[in-house]
């Protein structure tokens, strides 16, 4: 495991996000992600990650 995988690992993952979705939405979800050896967690995180990386540029982007 290279040094930077090792921090990301280490980071501090302290707050929560819920969200509201359609139960069939949500088990077809997390059973794709069941299938593709993943798990929902890191899907939604990997999606947040790229979609702030997308829109660095933007003022409110922060």
């Amino acid at each position: 495991m290279t040094d930077q995988k090792k921090a990301k690992k280490k980071a501090i993952k302290d707050s929560q996000l819920i969200v509201r979705i359609a139960g069939s939405e949500r088990d077809r979800f997390v059973s794709l992600c069941d299938t593709l050896d993943t798990s929902a967690a890191r899907e939604i995180r990997r999606f947040i990650r790229g979609f702030l990386k997308e829109h660095e540029d933007h003022p409110d982007g922060q």
